[in-house]
Parts: structure tokens; sequence; C-alpha cells
């Protein structure tokens, strides 16, 4: 798994808004990049209703939310238009991107990413990673935590 202090690998996957999304091109930014196994279920649904109910407070610290799975991208739509996501959804049918950040589930039935959340600083290093957290919505109140704490060692 890539570490705090590491450039976050960069990437382009198409999105939920219809557009492909390139990480660097969030440069300027603080972004919250958190990987989810699999749309449409329980905690990855509860988990994305925090992250949407927060969404406001990560705006106000210039922080971008973008949730990750292996789902295809009809899927992720769906998902995100049933919850009315105010956050991009990115597909990552292959697996590349999970394995490049190194949260690909190991030993899964299908290909799916772990629930782990990366905090990346506007220069795009990691500087925090969230992981292990139940219930899986909690990731998303940890996830802002990190960008408070990020935005106040700044100033």
């Amino acid at each position: 798994m890539v570490a705090p202090g590491e450039k976050a690998p960069d990437f382009e996957a198409p999105s939920t808004d219809g557009t492909t999304l390139k990480l660097s091109s969030l440069r300027g930014r603080i972004v919250v990049l958190y990987f989810y196994p699999r749309a449409m279920t329980s905690g990855c649904t509860r988990e994305a209703q925090r992250f949407n109910e927060l969404i406001e407070e990560f705006n106000k610290h210039n922080a971008v939310v973008i949730g990750v799975s292996t789902d295809p991208i009809e899927r992720n739509k769906r998902f995100a238009e049933k919850l009315g996501l105010r956050f991009t959804l990115l597909s990552d049918e292959t697996g590349d991107i999970a394995r490049m950040y190194g949260v690909l589930r190991p030993g899964a039935r299908r290909v799916s990413a772990q629930r782990v959340t990366f905090i990346i600083d506007e220069n795009g290093v990691i500087r925090n990673i969230i992981k292990g957290v139940k219930p899986a919505e909690k990731h998303a109140d940890e996830a802002l935590q990190a960008v408070r704490e990020l935005v106040q060692n700044r100033y």
C-alpha cells in the first residue's frame, strides 16, 4: 500500500458525471479519495450517504470527495442517482487503480477494493490513510477530521 508522504499515484477513470477524471487535474485542492467494495450494498450505501451529508463541510476546506469502486460505470451511476450523491464516483473495473494504491481485496471472487480512504494534499502528496474503521460510514467522519487537521496545521 502507498504510504503517507508519498506522491499519490496519478490515474484516469470514467466518472458518474460522464467525463473522464484525471487525479492530477485536482491539484490545488485537498482530495478525499475513498475506495469502497461494491455499490448498492448496505455498508457502501451508509458510507456514501455519510460523505454526502458532510459534503458542505468538505467543500468549506477546499476538499473534493471522490469515491472509487471496481463496479461498472452504469452501476455507479445508478448508485449515485439513487442516493442523490453530490460528489463524483469513479469506476475502476480492471482494478488497476486499486492495485496502484495497494487496496485490491486479496482472494475475492470478483475484483474489488478494500474500504480505504486516502487524504491527499493540494500538491498530490498522501497525508493520511484511513482503514479498518467500522462502521463503514465512520470513514467520512474520520476523513473530515483528517482534512480539518491538515488545514489547521497550515495556518
